[in-house]
């Protein structure tokens, strides 16, 4: 286990699923999850800063492997970005990057043992430490929350405030005044629905698979059990990395299917 003192099952596994908190006033409401908060920007800079030093760094000619990964990752955002809106992408693209790759270093962060996060935060006081910001409900509805208002702004921009009301009265079922309610109450339902399912399938996928995580370490813990635990973890972590990138890139995706719908005229 992770600390010098017993723990049962349950504290051990509460112990690891405990946000580092600060409270910034009255009631459980106003709180900052620091290691999210802190964990989220480090793995941004890091895998971010990685794309941006290797762009400036860039040669031509044939590229070494790293340039040459980089290059094929741009390519491929940009090809499926391309493929959803055939507009104009000068902000879409680089969007969709940033998020696929921010997504994915927070997500490759469940990769690294519990155990060894928790000795390590806690070597320096720090007894609750979530290494993985994903997991933390917080940080997956602050993303699709900003998703969100840049669907609402590009529906400004390309319908004007008239016709995006007008749109939200008369959308789907006609213009009859008698369906003005039903049309508002279906596009509030679905304006809303977009950034809480794309908060919840992000945060219960990651959230599990930390859970699985976490209950092999449990069951490392006993020396009967610490090679087969060792296997399983492995096991589960190369599968795992399918999950990560997939979640990455559907977040990604998703996050520019409602981009493109927001320019769409009903």
């Amino acid at each position: 286990m992770s600390s010098g003192t017993e723990q049962t099952p349950g504290d051990y596994i509460a112990h690891h699923l405990t946000n580092l908190r600060y409270p910034i006033g009255e009631g459980d409401f106003w709180v900052l999850n620091l290691d999210s908060i802190i964990m989220g920007w480090l793995l941004g800079v890091i895998g971010i800063g990685l794309f941006y030093v290797v762009a400036r760094r860039s040669t031509r000619g044939v590229p070494g492997r790293l340039q040459g990964f980089i290059e094929l990752v741009v390519d491929f955002v940009d090809g499926t970005v391309r493929d959803i809106f055939p507009g104009e992408r000068k902000f879409l693209a680089p969007l969709a990057l940033t998020i696929f790759v921010w997504v994915f270093v927070m997500n490759l962060a469940d990769l690294i043992p519990v155990d060894f996060v928790a000795k390590g935060t806690e070597s320096v006081g720090l007894h609750n430490w979530k290494a993985v910001p994903t997991t933390d409900l917080n940080t997956t509805f602050a993303m699709s929350i900003t998703v969100f208002l840049l669907t609402i702004f590009f529906s400004f921009k390309a319908k004007g405030v008239g016709g995006f009301v007008h749109e939200l009265f008369t959308a789907p079922f006609g213009g009859n005044p008698l369906f003005w309610i039903p049309n508002f109450v279906l596009n509030v339902i679905e304006y809303l629905s977009k950034p809480v399912s794309l908060a919840m399938r992000l945060f219960g996928n990651m959230y599990a698979g930390e859970l699985i995580f976490i209950l092999l370490a449990l069951l490392g813990t006993s020396w009967t059990w610490l090679v087969p635990s060792a296997v399983l973890s492995a096991a589960w972590a190369i599968f795992h990395i399918l999950i990560i990138l997939l979640q990455a890139f559907i977040f990604m995706v998703l996050t520019v299917v409602y981009i493109a719908m927001a320019h769409e005229h009903h």
